[in-house]
């Protein structure tokens, strides 16, 4: 561990909450260069959809390499970024009835929203753009501009602006339909918000704290969104690629985005890999306008199409995924019905969900009582006060019930802990 002490950055987190050298991962599991095995309820971020090493899709782009294949070639056309095309129009887009034009950016989240919004202010001719409260968008200066997180935001060192933040589905409490408010203020000349370019939104928030907006909502603000002549965008970066049942996260809402972010598990492999999705007549772009020596990456295309054509060419992953999903959301009910005391309520749909606790002290207890037990898991929110389940959608039945069982076994020992404090020092802390 010394030379990561010598000489990486503090910039680091992931390292600081899971202090291991990993060396090995395959499926669902990683392994740490002493032999410990983990069972991975992390997935990159939501970057291993499809799980560590690939079974499926390692020995063809092994075979890529070892032919000499393409690995960097700019934008130009290469066998392997048509053939990428090819599959994911016919497997993802004719099938839903999809129009739209793809646009390779950098290969990062946060690049695809950044020529997202850019693209959507050339073809209006406005410059803001309406995001959400808790929404995280990327760390770059246009989309950390859109990105809710203080933590993220004080770290820019300039002003962050050309966003309109409004209140996300559920943020003023049930029973209140935030879109109203949105559509108020833009039909209002004196509400001080400026025409704008489009409304950038998540399906479901992750790093905000698996906050799932409800078909309902997302199909209000699509009627907002085309009543005033402003575009949607959904960044689809973590929520996409099947992580709530469906390949898109918006399918069973019923709405037609103007504009769609990708990247994480469209590469399949966990290779850096992101996209733009955006119907034809947005497609305005000069040529070069948005660049990047790393548009597009071959090596991603080769299991990007494997992805494609193995999981998403009919509906049995989709169907599993949903399954699982149930499974999830069964024993995460029965876990807040059991310890919940007013501590914990559960978050999310599909295999996105997560449990809210009362404070991010709590939430990171539990991860940390679960990483000892042998669970990759992280925390998400405003706080970090939401555990958060993110594990690969192949993962087995087995091993779905038994990272969840890590996790019901962490929180009865952190709830038995806070159980045996006595009530003197309750009393003394409450006093302070």
């Amino acid at each position: 561990m010394r030379i990561f002490e010598e000489i990486e950055s503090e910039v680091q987190s992931y390292a600081r909450s899971f202090p291991r050298v990993f060396n090995r991962a395959q499926g669902e599991f990683m392994w740490d260069e002493d032999g410990n095995q983990y069972l991975d309820f992390l997935a990159g971020a939501g970057t291993l959809n499809y799980g560590h090493n690939n079974p499926i899709f390692k020995p063809l782009l092994i075979d890529y390499i070892q032919n000499d294949g393409i690995t960097h070639g700019l934008d130009m056309h290469t066998k392997a970024k048509g053939e990428f095309l090819q599959a994911f129009n016919d497997t993802i887009l004719k099938p839903r009835g999809m129009e739209y034009m793809v646009q390779f950016t950098g290969p990062t989240g946060t690049n695809a929203v950044e020529a997202a919004m850019k693209v959507a202010r050339n073809v209006t001719g406005q410059q803001n753009i309406v995001t959400f409260t808790n929404g995280f968008h990327g760390v770059s200066l246009g989309s950390l501009a859109a990105t809710g997180n203080s933590h993220h935001r004080n770290a820019a060192g300039v002003s962050l602006n050309g966003v309109h933040r409004m209140p996300y589905d559920g943020y003023l409490g049930d029973g209140i339909d935030t879109t109203e408010y949105l559509d108020k203020v833009l039909s209002d000349s004196s509400s001080g918000i400026n025409s704008p370019a489009a409304v950038l939104v998540e399906v479901v928030q992750g790093e905000g704290g698996i906050n799932a907006a409800s078909a309902q909502w997302l199909r209000n603000l699509q009627t907002v969104c085309r009543k005033h002549g402003i575009l949607l965008i959904v960044d689809d970066i973590q929520a996409g690629c099947g992580r709530t049942g469906d390949f898109f996260s918006f399918e069973e809402a019923g709405i037609e985005p103007d504009i769609i972010t990708l990247s994480k598990s469209l590469g399949g492999y966990g290779l850096p890999f992101a996209v733009v999705l955006m119907k034809p007549e947005f497609d305005q772009w000069k040529p070069g306008e948005h660049n990047g020596t790393f548009r597009g990456n071959n090596l991603a295309f080769v299991t990007a199409k494997a992805a494609l054509e193995n999981y998403w060419a009919d509906d049995t992953f989709s169907k599993a995924i949903k399954r699982k999903g149930r499974y999830v959301s069964q024993r995460l009910n029965e876990i807040v019905e059991n310890y919940g005391e007013g501590n914990f309520t559960t978050k999310g749909r599909g295999m996105f969900q997560g449990i809210n606790c009362v404070n991010g002290e709590l939430a990171g207890k539990i991860t940390r009582a679960a990483f000892k037990q042998g669970l990759l898991i992280e925390t998400s929110g405003a706080d970090d006060q939401v555990v958060k389940f993110l594990c690969p959608l192949v993962i087995s039945d087995e091993n779905l019930k038994k990272g969840i069982d890590i996790v019901e076994a962490a929180i009865k020992e952190v709830c038995a802990k806070a159980d045996e404090i006595p009530e003197e020092k309750i009393y003394f802390a409450e006093a302070v």
